[in-house]
């Protein structure tokens, strides 16, 4: 059996008044994710349990049958695992941003999507800066950084994911917890550092936005993951942009394939990924290809462009795995969206998204096309969320 799994990170949404009050789903053109629809299986899925923060770590970890509540340890750990860094028993791991902050407000949680050059330039000022703090940054993709926090195991901190809050108030979601004092000193001192560096200066004048602050979240301790081959059988390989997946596949024990241009952006190289899944299905009994594009024109509010991250998606992705699948005698293909980002919030969301599945030995029940309205009224709704792996993975 080969397994095919497929994932437009926050691909689901709400009707929108641009699309004549239909969802990014619904508006696209995608036949390829249609016919799967419609061939097979069509249902929603719980992947963000009640109590957790909807994000794409703990949506893909349920996804991955995986149980939150078990594994789930933070989301700068994952990324941690994505890069090998290595931790010691008294840090902890935050994920930390370049944002941009305007009049006490979030205005972008990337910093206009920071140059890689310009990044790299101001991690390296941070750790000439904050080393008497006992912190370590680590350059990532972009505005997707890490910062290791020496003396800090023990602190129980709660932190806002800064996407969560478009144009609110910062002050409004400071750290809590044991430790959080500390957090906003460091979070204090790096903005002072920030407000006239040379970096930002080069980016005013070439009327981009600056990285006014870090913003520290996401912390925890490295994460430990039973082997999904031990697990559910299949060998797999995964195809991302993005680290937080990356990490969750080193976790599993799958193998990371790296494809030129996959930018974890709405530029991403859709055709090279759809190309190096077809390759991966002859060596893996599993591939997984997941697509952060659908997510990042939610979190810009986009309507349109989510439309075309799923049009592309299907067409270079989708279309071309589903054509490999049919070459062989046995196979399943899984398009699941981790959770909505809604681009009338530009959140995250806990809604249970949709999903759709068929393959060799699977029976068409709802027979509609996908999206939200679809799989809500089919009334196939799978909680827990690792219900779905299993589901997935079951012969019977």
């Amino acid at each position: 059996m080969k397994y095919i799994i497929v994932l437009p990170d926050g691909a689901a949404d709400e009707p929108l008044p641009e699309l004549d009050g239909r969802t990014p789903l619904e508006a696209a053109d995608i036949p390829h994710m249609d016919w799967i629809a419609l061939n097979g299986r069509l249902g929603r899925v719980v992947t963000v349990p009640e109590g957790f923060i909807p994000g794409t770590d703990v949506a893909t970890l349920s996804l991955f049958g995986y149980d939150p509540a078990r594994y789930y340890t933070g989301r700068a750990p994952l990324e941690a695992a994505a890069r090998n860094l290595a931790v010691a028993d008294d840090q902890l791991i935050f994920r930390c941003n370049f944002v941009t902050i305007e009049e006490g407000k979030m205005a972008d949680f990337t910093a206009d999507h920071i140059a890689q050059d310009d990044a790299d330039e101001l991690i390296a000022d941070l750790n000439r800066l904050l080393c008497d703090a006992g912190c370590r940054f680590h350059a990532g993709v972009s505005y997707r950084n890490l910062m290791l926090a020496s003396d800090a195991a023990e602190l129980k901190l709660a932190c806002q994911p800064p996407h969560d809050i478009p144009n609110r108030p910062v002050s409004d979601y400071p750290p809590q917890g044991e430790g959080a004092e500390r957090i906003e000193a460091i979070m204090d001192r790096a903005a002072a550092m920030l407000a006239d560096h040379p970096v930002n200066r080069r980016r005013r004048a070439a009327g981009k936005k600056p990285a006014t602050h870090i913003w520290l979240w996401g912390q925890g301790r490295p994460t430990t993951l039973e082997p999904f081959r031990q697990r559910y059988g299949p060998q797999g390989a995964v195809i991302t942009g993005v680290d937080i997946i990356r990490g969750l596949a080193v976790c599993m024990g799958m193998k990371l394939i790296e494809v030129e241009g996959a930018t974890g952006y709405l530029d991403t190289n859709y055709k090279g990924k759809g190309e190096a899944g077809v390759e991966a299905l002859e060596e893996y009994d599993l591939v997984v290809v997941h697509v952060e594009a659908p997510d990042e024109a939610g979190h810009e509010g986009d309507g349109r462009r989510k439309i075309e991250a799923l049009e592309r998606t299907d067409e270079f992705i989708v279309g071309p795995l589903l054509e490999a699948a049919y070459q062989h005698d046995a196979w399943r293909i899984l398009v699941a969206p981790d959770h909505p980002t809604p681009c009338t919030t530009k959140a995250h969301s806990a809604v249970p998204p949709p999903f759709c599945y068929a393959g060799s030995d699977v029976v068409a029940e709802e027979r509609q096309p996908f999206c939200e309205k679809h799989a809500q009224a089919s009334g196939l709704f799978i909680d827990p969320g690792q219900g779905l792996m299993e589901r997935f993975m079951s012969r019977g």
